[in-house]
Order: structure tokens, then sequence, then C-alpha cells
């Protein structure tokens, strides 16, 4: 039948991304577990809050919540007379990010397939609204 598509799979769920976690891909968090993956032995609290151009606040909050989530180590120190709080993924964080960022890289896959393919036309029946 001419102007009708079909699609090269029909794998129920197959765009569904089940492995996108809602908690690592809010923009904030997802900066957070990136810094420190790129950093494995931690940032400290004011070098985290740079790189990722977050409010301590804001900072502390995320933080808080990965923590309580089993993906990030929160270590207290000092450093001369000064408190320090460092961060650093967990084993679990490391693991479940570098998942993450798979169901990501399949998805990126997913989009760059389609290129700049034109659409090759509307199928019978169907006009714009």
């Amino acid at each position: 039948m001419r102007g009708r598509s079909t699609p090269t799979t029909r794998e129920p769920g197959r765009f569904a991304y089940e492995g996108l976690d809602r908690l690592m891909h809010e923009k904030a968090r997802l900066s957070i577990l990136s810094s420190l993956a790129a950093h494995p032995d931690g940032l400290v609290f004011g070098d985290l809050k740079t790189v990722c151009a977050l409010t301590d606040g804001n900072l502390s909050r995320q933080i808080t919540q990965l923590q309580e989530a089993g993906l990030v180590e929160v270590w207290k120190g000092q450093k001369g007379n000064r408190p320090q709080t460092l961060v650093r993924l967990s084993e679990r964080g490391r693991k479940r990010f570098l998942e993450y960022i798979s169901v990501l890289e399949g998805l990126v896959a997913d989009a760059a397939s389609v290129g700049d393919r034109a659409v090759s036309g509307v199928p019978d029946g169907f006009s714009p609204l």
C-alpha cells in the first residue's frame, strides 16, 4: 500500500526505556552523578557545588536524596580548622549509574538511527489537525 509505513520493529515496549531511573534523570542529580563518576575519589562539597553550578541548599538536598537511595557516600572531615564534606559514588551507585548510561546510549542510538530521513508521507485516511 502506497504511503503506509511499517515500523521495522514491533517489540512490546521497545521505546519505553525502563532503565531511565527518575532519581538519576533529574538534571541536578545527573550532573552530580556524572561529576562523581569522573572523580572516583570523590569531590568535596565546594568543588562539587562549583562543577555542577548548584546552590548550597540545592546541592545539599540532592545529595541527601542520592544518599538515601544508596547511590552516594558522604564523609565528614576537617582540613585545617575547617569542616569538609566529601561526596563520592558508592559501589552500588557506580553500578547503577553505568547501567543508566547504557540505557541512555541505547536511546541515543535509536534516535540517531532515524538520522535526517524525511517523513515518507502520511498514511491514507489521515489529515492534519
